[in-house]
């Protein structure tokens, strides 16, 4: 007898990494690029505040969340609402982060210890607008961070590789002592994502300096 059971394939996209975060309870395996860059350059820490931007579906909330603890705090930022419940310290603003202005601001609070942005544009199919809509995206988040994180806080910005990202990562280089491009083990092979983490936001210059120093 001839066993004719059709062996079904698994999803192209049902890999080890969304497998784990199942059964740890994210809802989205890219908790796993967060936890590498935080066992790499311990941009989360206890008892701190945080900023995530683009937050949805909100792996990096809970993941942030656990790390800061009950004395610290998180604030979600994402233009779709979030649907999993969230812990005590994490609270959830639905917003555009390209239209963010001082009325933002106030409603957010801070200042941060850090700002995180995983933030995509929806994907056209072809790779120049997609960079180009992804460089926009990241823009603004340094715009933000600049304008909210504490000094020697940190900032962690998703870009996908193009024509400007030597531009953006020149721009990231002026706020912050540090920068480093990492692309995470978690990542997907075909994917053109680089996180560019900068650490050690700079201090405001104090009146007169910038002449002393220049």
């Amino acid at each position: 007898m001839v066993n004719r059971t059709r062996r079904v394939k698994p999803h192209p996209w049902h890999d080890s990494y969304t497998i784990r975060a199942r059964r740890e309870g994210y809802p989205a395996r890219s908790v796993y690029k967060l936890e590498e860059i935080q066992r790499a350059f311990c941009i989360l820490k206890k008892s701190g505040s945080v900023l995530d931007l683009g937050c949805f579906p909100g792996s990096w909330l809970l993941y942030a969340s656990r790390i800061v603890g009950g004395r610290g705090s998180v604030l979600g930022v994402d233009i779709t609402p979030i649907s999993i419940q969230l812990p005590p310290n994490v609270r959830f603003l639905q917003h555009d982060v390209l239209a963010w202005n001082a009325s933002f601001l106030e409603v957010a609070g801070g200042p941060f210890d850090t700002v995180l942005s995983d933030m995509a544009p929806s994907s056209t199919g072809s790779k120049f607008v997609d960079a180009q809509r992804s460089l926009e995206l990241s823009e603004s988040a340094l715009a933000l961070a600049a304008s909210v994180l504490k000094t020697k806080g940190a900032f962690v910005c998703k870009v996908f590789h193009g024509s400007g990202f030597k531009g953006f990562s020149d721009q990231v280089k002026t706020i912050f002592e540090r920068v480093a491009h990492v692309k995470p083990k978690s990542s997907r092979k075909a994917s053109k994502e680089i996180f560019v983490v900068g650490l050690g936001k700079r201090g405001v210059p104090k009146k007169g300096e910038r002449e002393q120093t220049s």
